[in-house]
């Protein structure tokens, strides 16, 4: 399998060095050069199988050339033994068409582990062997940088940077992350939002004399190795609720484009799909660019769902790229210029064949808390409530199926589903002692020059 930039200018690469880079050298995101396809009956065959297996087969020609179908097992039942669900991404039925696809069982209490588990280990087995030292930098609006952090922490090889803003994550999010006080993980809090973080990473990837010094890699979701896992568990649920004999629906909560984008992979593997809802809040950048191709940055707001408190969505360009058939440097410079492009005729009429989208007020998240907790027996997180709050108003066909995906375990945003339902969630006993450990992170601007200067201080530089 070999993969190529969105913006075009980037050499090819297979999957191991795709992996590794993270990000493309002309600043663009890394896709297959062609979609992996499968018949009804290899889907048909999917059913009845470990959640395990299921991910052999999905993934398999994305890492085709670099690891055998052992080896791509070996790695799964290894990231996927540390769910604490037989099923790893179990579905929760809500009533007679609502349906709740359970992400949160990974170590970390969010849909991040399922890809992030895999990817440490996949880190750790491309560099072993080699003296090559990878400085891994990621910012985090709540739940990858637990999740990344978990995944890396005291392995040989790596050291892991992650930024976060201050005071905008939950405090269990935060405590997840800078309570892991291992020598090779670095957590920074910037003073300012998500985007300042997501823009100061892209910004050192791709400035030459900083990323050059070091074997600079991602964990966010501009790795495609993170997407890759993610596809997996649309085929997992699918199937499960009668695929490909019927469709299905499913309704994403969303904030920088990755996991819906996940199943929009899917989609284009063969997967039956009726309709992916892009889910927002007030936060609403996607919601106005699949409306009405208005592809806008306006000033974030924070809320009680901060994971979705962005206004620059990364993977949103491999959309772009993909409805384009032609790179999209152009566009994509225009808009880190100006932050705000409208999207092509063809952008806009190919993302409507698969794509809809809604704007979930903060009222209408925590009727949809409140209505799970009372009709289904179920407490959900804010981010699951603005899916479920999508799902629920969809204009979908009878027959067909909703699955919300369950992104976060409701104990990360206890204050918030409390002030909704009036409960209070339990912590999960394996982070029960979660606010008696010691914190470590350092405060610093959201300046370029103070963050790589912390950086350089402290990451190995290329021999």
């Amino acid at each position: 399998m070999r993969y190529q930039s969105t913006r075009g200018a980037a050499p090819l690469l297979g999957f191991r060095d795709v992996t590794l880079a993270g990000l493309a050298s002309d600043g663009g995101l890394y896709v297959p050069v062609t979609w992996p396809s499968f018949t009804r009956d290899q889907i048909a065959g999917l059913a009845g199988l470990s959640y395990v297996e299921t991910a052999v087969r999905v993934m398999l020609p994305f890492v085709a050339g670099d690891l055998s179908e052992d080896e791509l097992r070996t790695l799964c039942t290894q990231a996927y033994g540390r769910f604490s669900h037989a099923a790893v991404t179990p579905l929760a039925q809500l009533d007679e068409r609502n349906w709740l696809l359970e992400l949160f069982h990974g170590p970390t209490l969010a849909f991040k582990d399922v890809a992030l588990q895999l990817l440490g280990l996949l880190f750790e087995k491309f560099l072993a062997g080699s003296d090559a030292h990878l400085t891994i930098v990621g910012a985090t609006s709540g739940d990858t940088g637990s999740a990344a952090i978990d995944a890396v922490a005291g392995r040989m090889g790596v050291d892991i940077f992650m930024l976060h803003p201050k005071g905008r994550v939950s405090d269990v999010q935060r405590r997840q992350m800078t309570t892991v006080l291992a020598p090779n993980v670095h957590n920074i809090a910037i003073e300012g939002s998500f985007d300042d973080a997501q823009a100061l990473v892209k910004a050192m990837f791709n400035d030459a004399g900083f990323a050059g010094r070091f074997q600079l890699s991602a964990v966010n979701s501009i790795n495609w190795a993170r997407l890759m896992a993610q596809v997996v568990y649309y085929f997992y649920a699918a199937v499960r609720l009668g695929a490909p004999e019927r469709k299905v629906a499913f309704s994403v909560p969303t904030g920088n484009f990755g996991d819906v984008f996940a199943g929009y992979v899917a989609s284009r593997m063969g997967l039956p799909i009726e309709r992916l809802i892009v889910a927002t809040n007030v936060n609403d950048i996607l919601h106005r660019a699949l409306s009405s191709g208005d592809y806008s940055a306006g000033t974030v707001t924070p809320t009680a769902a901060p994971s979705m408190d962005i206004q620059v969505s990364s993977n949103f360009e491999r959309l772009l790229f993909d409805l384009s058939d032609a790179p999209v440097a152009d566009q994509m410079r225009w808009f880190e210029a100006s932050r705000a492009m409208q999207l092509t005729n063809a952008q806009r009429e190919g993302a409507a064949k698969l794509f809809t989208s809604d704007r979930i007020e903060p009222d209408e998240m925590n009727e949809a808390m409140r209505w799970a907790a009372a009709e289904a027996n179920q407490v959900i997180d804010p981010h699951t409530a603005i899916g479920l709050a999508a799902a629920r108003r969809a204009e979908l066909p009878v027959e067909t199926p909703v699955v919300t995906l369950a992104t976060a375990h409701p104990a990360k945003f206890r204050d918030a589903v409390e002030r909704a339902t009036g409960s209070r969630p339990q912590m999960p006993s394996r982070i029960g002692d979660l606010f008696e450990r010691q914190e470590r992170y350092d405060v610093l601007p959201a300046e370029f020059g103070a963050i790589t200067a912390y950086i350089a201080e402290r990451a190995r530089q290329r021999p």
